[in-house]
């Protein structure tokens, strides 16, 4: 009698469905730096804005 290989997975593999999020790589790579320094940029623009108008 042959053993049975034991699945490893959570519920949703043992559903049929295939987790997506393990193998994801986004395609826009920032440093952390850059984007605090870009959101901070962001945020002056938008209180000048507001000061303005």
């Amino acid at each position: 009698m042959a053993k049975k290989r034991k699945r490893e997975g959570g519920p949703m593999s043992a559903a049929g469905l295939i987790a997506f999020y393990d193998e994801y790589e986004g395609k826009v790579k920032m440093s952390p730096i850059t984007l605090v320094l870009a959101s901070t940029v962001f945020a002056v623009i938008v209180v000048v804005a507001h000061l303005i108008g």
